[in-house]
């Protein structure tokens, strides 16, 4: 006797509960506030409830799946919620936020101009990771611009290295008066010349 299949719902599973999540992600338990993170983004005050959520949040575990459910809207205003935690303390938040804002790169790419030319160097050497995972010449345009008026050596150091990975032979002038202005430091003198040889063979 053949089998029939029973026939499917064609309805979709009710949406999260948008007053319940928020009492979740204040007062849950650490399992309750990680699972709360991982639908919220599906809600339309979603973004809100996140980013109170991730201004309050010390576990790891809750505040990456904060960060992932930030990365899954992928709106401006998303990546505007995850960019003050490029400053913590906490080595672990920082690398959340980066790969937050590396995994929507355009909603990142469009707070790329106010990152590269940030007070703190630290912002503006995050900020080229970010450029790399933007359109190879958009990211290419940015990071000429950066190099040619960058003070601190390291900032330029990251930005040659993604310029070698994406650059093309009109950043190699750029690079050379790049590694011109720091001629005491021979990393950055290591690292303009192999990007400009790798440039140079592609």
């Amino acid at each position: 006797m053949p089998l029939v299949r029973r026939p499917t719902s064609a309805t979709p599973p009710p949406a999260p509960d948008g007053r319940r999540l928020a009492a979740l992600l204040l007062d849950g338990t650490d399992d309750e506030r990680w699972a709360a993170a991982r639908v919220a983004f599906e809600i339309p005050d979603g973004l809100s409830l996140l980013g109170d959520a991730l201004s309050r949040e010390r576990v790891p575990r809750v505040r990456e799946a904060i960060f992932t459910a930030l990365a899954k809207i992928a709106t401006l205003e998303a990546a505007a919620v995850v960019l003050p935690h490029l400053r913590s303390d906490d080595a672990a938040q920082r690398t959340g936020a980066l790969d937050a804002l590396r995994a929507m790169p355009s909603a990142a790419g469009g707070h790329l101009p106010q990152l590269l030319t940030d007070a703190d160097p630290d912002i503006r050497l995050l900020a080229c990771e970010i450029a790399r995972r933007l359109p190879a010449d958009e990211a290419s345009r940015a990071l000429v611009e950066l190099i040619e008026r960058e003070e601190n050596a390291n900032v330029c150091a990251a930005a040659v290295e993604v310029l070698a990975e994406i650059g093309g032979p009109p950043s190699l002038p750029a690079l050379a008066r790049c590694g011109a202005r720091f001629p005491d430091d021979p990393f950055l003198g290591f690292a303009v010349k192999a990007a400009s040889d790798r440039i140079g063979a592609r």
